[in-house]
């Protein structure tokens, strides 16, 4: 088992890392800590309301082996949050894993994580005008980069940042991860049975309920 995290902070993109977060619960059965710099209720871009399982005071960096940060409609409450970032930079010379998706790789650059790095972001370009903490001669305009232990993307190649941090920590998820289609399937594939375990169990939790 791996350790993971999710940093959340306003108005923080669900959607963007939703593929990942899946996967490694659901798929993988990873157990997934929410932390933030404050012990309260965030609200996602979508509505969403979450309470963070620890603050930034009680944990370390390092006590994870990889933090995942999501995108951010509006990024600069985290931008200014002095906690957030001196967390983020406590681990930059770490072997901490940094996933970081759309806007948020700027929240990487202002705590120097990213100095002398090859990265990526969906924030747009006149914020690399705006904080001379942005190497722009390392922005590089693809979907995902990989630079040691830093894995940036752009917010639309949310599928392929989650199979690059699962292949990461050894999950084979092959090439087409999540990205069935349905014309590519016949009934008898799309008709799903339990195991006889699985149905036993199924059949005795139902009891609860009876």
């Amino acid at each position: 088992m791996h350790k993971f995290a999710v940093i959340i902070y306003p108005d923080f993109c669900l959607q963007e890392i939703t593929c990942l977060t899946s996967a490694l619960a659901v798929w993988f059965g990873e157990k997934i800590q929410f932390i933030a710099s404050e012990n309260r209720e965030y609200r996602s871009e979508e509505g969403l309301r979450v309470l963070p399982d620890k603050t930034f005071d009680e944990v370390k960096i390092t006590d994870y082996e990889c933090v995942i940060m999501p995108g951010t409609v509006d990024p600069l409450p985290a931008l200014f949050d002095d906690k957030l970032i001196s967390f983020l930079s406590s681990g930059k010379d770490s072997d901490v894993v940094y996933a970081a998706i759309s806007s948020s790789p700027v929240l990487l650059a202002k705590a120097g994580v990213l100095k002398g790095k090859k990265f990526t972001a969906g924030f747009f370009m006149q914020m690399v005008d705006a904080f001379p903490f942005i190497e722009k001669q390392n922005f590089i305009h693809k979907g995902v980069v990989i630079d040691c232990n830093v894995i940036t993307a752009i917010g639309m190649f949310f599928r392929q940042f989650a199979a690059a941090v699962l292949n990461r920590f050894g999950y084979d998820v092959g090439t087409d991860f999540m990205d069935a289609r349905p014309e590519d399937y016949t009934e008898e594939q799309l008709t799903f049975y339990w195991s006889e375990e699985d149905y036993r169990e199924f059949l005795e939790e139902l009891k609860i309920y009876q």
